[in-house]
């Protein structure tokens, strides 16, 4: 049977400031509140609350029938807390169906997994991004995708030794050749991972192109859609659809009814044999036809489906370089201002204003008037941000002094968390144990504790038969009265 993986991204960037070169060393708060709170806000008004409210209509119309999956990157988080509670509020209604997995990925969505020194930020940033999907819906992520959908071999051999089951990324062309998306791949350099790739003609085709009129399927519905999926070959099974949720009111006005879609889309599937699994259930369900190697990282973004948006010239190679020469210092620092503002300043959007690729060009840049002007504006802050760590962590010390300290911070912090284990595993022992003893050992107690009262009894009841003292009072008397 056919299966559908429908995933989900929300993803928002925390918008810089206008910081000027003389602003260095005196001004080290670098964010414009007014634009990020605009931003998130309109976004959730116009796309995020719309769309969850017609999912969870989905999940009580369908119920079990219909899944889905979401990936929220920290900063995303944050700002959901701060200016959309509501947003957060209808993602857990949706986790209370039973209907929906979350995916860990990297809580500043930043790129640390392309950076030689970035690879204890990243494990790092996994995990923060973990912690906080446990507090909101009690999940623990065991599917992993990373920024953008960035991969290659020696990212998912990151990812299985950190414990995930599978990753998820793109089907790009030149990784594929042959090969069809729609089968469950491992990883290369790890087989235990399995990889499932995102079939990005059918995803664009719902998230880009449903309210293009030039486009030759316009105007699509459910029941072309879903006669698409039924057409592929028999033995291609799992197909892969991910996409931005601002897809839905954002990219694809509402007007263009493609809520509407959406509703009509899971009766459209069931009745042509079709069913939605989450990438949990397909990685445990279905194995892996072979291995799918990745030699040089690819994503979702433009038509190369690599790296080139964010690292394609000079300008963001240098800015890319000088925040990353920090990653050691700032993974072993306790200041949280500075770990605040590492996880800002590694979200990808700030690289991909730099960009000057032909794709960029009519693209939102935010306040930058150019991709030389996002540079410009970004390499003072990141200045200003590394004078503040070299504050801290000298420049004259060498990384590999830092190096050793980060590796023995984490070999203790390994041994506490074994001992923290046995610790969980005694007291729970300890406590089978204490439930387990005989009953007959209480009453023994109770009947123990008359016996130490009855000691003190027995000599008051003795002294009660010896000759009164009044007897012996008027005797002295007596005796003294003659004498006088």
């Amino acid at each position: 049977m056919k299966t559908i993986c429908l995933y989900f991204e929300i993803h928002q960037n925390i918008h810089l400031k206008r910081y000027r070169f003389f602003e260095i060393g005196t001004d080290h708060y670098y964010y414009d509140d007014y634009e990020s709170e605009r931003a998130i806000t309109e976004t959730a008004e116009r796309s995020y609350i719309p769309a969850l409210k017609t999912l969870l209509q989905m999940t009580e119309t369908y119920g079990k029938k219909f899944k889905m999956a979401f990936s929220l990157s920290g900063c995303a988080i944050e700002q959901l807390e701060m200016y959309a509670p509501q947003v957060i509020e209808l993602l857990q209604e949706l986790n209370n169906k039973g209907n929906v997995e979350f995916l860990a990925e990297p809580y500043s969505h930043g790129l640390a997994s392309l950076s030689e020194n970035g690879e204890a930020s990243f494990r790092a940033e996994i995990e923060h991004n973990m912690k906080r999907i446990k507090e909101l819906f009690g999940q623990k992520p065991k599917v992993f995708r990373n920024s953008c959908l960035i991969y290659s071999d020696e990212i998912g051999a990151r990812i299985a030794d950190m414990g995930f089951k599978g990753v998820m990324t793109e089907g790009a062309k030149h990784i594929l050749g042959w090969k069809s998306p729609h089968f469950v791949y491992s990883c290369a350099a790890n087989p235990k991972l399995k990889v499932l790739m995102r079939d990005y003609k059918l995803s664009d085709d719902i998230s880009l192109r449903f309210n293009d009129s030039s486009w030759n399927e316009y105007p699509l519905f459910a029941s072309t859609w879903a006669d698409w999926v039924a057409a592929l070959p028999q033995e291609e099974q799992i197909v892969n659809i991910f996409m931005e949720l601002c897809a839905f009111g954002v990219y694809q006005p509402l007007s263009s009814n493609i809520l509407e879609f959406m509703k009509a889309l899971p009766a459209c599937c069931a009745e042509r044999g079709i069913e939605f699994a989450t990438p949990s259930e397909i990685i445990s369900k279905v194995p892996a036809v072979g291995p799918i190697e990745v030699a040089y990282p690819i994503s979702w973004v433009d038509e190369e489906r690599d790296a080139s948006c964010w690292l394609g010239n000079v300008m963001q190679r240098e800015a890319f370089d000088k925040l990353y020469s920090v990653a050691e210092r700032v993974t072993i620092c306790q200041d949280q201002r500075i770990k605040k503002d590492w996880d800002y300043l590694q979200a990808s959007n700030n690289f991909r204003f730099m960009s000057t690729k032909p794709q960029s060009y009519g693209a939102y840049r935010g306040i930058y008037d150019s991709p030389y002007d996002a540079f410009t504006n970004y390499m003072n802050i990141v200045g200003d941000f590394i004078n503040r760590v070299n504050n801290i962590f000298p420049s004259e010390v060498d990384n590999e002094e830092y190096n050793a300290l980060l590796t023995t911070i984490r070999n203790q912090g390994d041994e506490i968390e074994v001992k923290d284990k046995e610790i969980e595993r005694l007291s729970a022992r300890i406590k089978k144990l204490s439930a387990q003893a005989p009953a007959e050992e209480k009453p023994a107690k109770k009947a123990a504790a008359p016996k130490k009262e009855a000691k003190p009894a027995a000599p008051k009841a003795e002294k009660k038969p010896v000759a009164p003292k009044a007897d012996k009072k008027p005797a002295k008397k007596a005796a003294d009265k003659p004498a006088k």
